[in-house]
């Protein structure tokens, strides 16, 4: 069975006190009564990393990723952070090629493919994101564009190396907008993902990985997008940000 996932991407947001709160906020509330959580995650920014590790460290329901890690191991490249400092730190995830990361810092899929290589030989699970701008979707060019984006950044990587990915979908018109893709067009776009991973791979490999959906997921509509039948969580931004919030979403994502 698919790992159910809900993870929250902090993006560029939050002092050190308050993602101690937040954190410190999700994980108290859900005791050892509570058995079918899917796995969350805590995506902060780099320097909140170590202290979002310790407070997660003694509940294995909660693991903490990073929002990106450079393709290079070590070196003289200022401003990167390496995915073998990741992993020193706890870190179990890292999200690679968010749109905002492709957008302003021209990423493409092939340093992505390299990241995604960086972070699998660090045993970090790379969230891979994928999804169209609102052209592009308008120009009913989508799902040639999202098909592409995962070939470029994944199939070089043997069956067992791409069964260690969770991909995210994210429509890039509905990221920060408050415009959230239908369920139906969520469910459309996760299955044109898992298929074209099953006619490069096989269908057991495509059915193992984890396809999560992110842009504008709340409160109101986690439960709807969750219960999709190849949308297995969610990669949650803004709403992330508000513990009440989170903690709902959350609980849409529960057996």
């Amino acid at each position: 069975m698919r790992q159910k996932i809900v993870a929250g991407n902090w993006k560029m947001n939050k002092t050190p006190e308050e993602a101690h709160q937040l954190a410190s906020a999700v994980v108290s509330f859900f005791d050892q009564q509570y058995t079918s959580l899917p796995k969350i995650i805590f995506c902060p920014p780099f320097p909140y990393l170590a202290d979002i590790v310790s407070i997660t460290k003694h509940d294995t329901r909660f693991s903490v990723g990073a929002q990106n890690c450079s393709e290079h191991q070590w070196g003289a490249y200022t401003g990167e952070v390496s995915a073998p400092m990741l992993k020193a730190l706890g870190v179990k995830y890292v999200i690679i090629g968010h749109s905002e990361r492709r957008q302003y810092f021209g990423e493409d899929g092939a340093l992505l493919a390299q990241k995604v290589d960086a972070a699998l030989a660090n045993n970090l699970t790379p969230v891979f994101c994928c999804g169209e701008p609102l052209i592009v979707r308008e120009d009913n060019k989508h799902t040639d564009l999202v098909k592409t984006q995962v070939e470029e950044a994944l199939f070089h990587l043997p069956a067992e190396g791409i069964k260690k990915i969770v991909i995210a979908y994210e429509p890039v018109w509905a990221i920060g907008t408050g415009k959230t893709a239908t369920s139906q067009q969520a469910q459309e776009m996760h299955a044109v993902i898992r298929k074209h991973i099953a006619g490069r791979y096989g269908k057991e490999v495509a059915e193992s990985i984890s396809i999560l959906y992110g842009g504008s997921v709340n409160a109101g509509n986690a439960k709807e997008l969750f219960s999709c039948a190849d949308v297995d969580g969610g990669l949650v931004g803004g709403a992330s940000l508000k513990p009440n919030e989170f903690i709902e979403i959350i609980k849409a994502g529960s057996n």
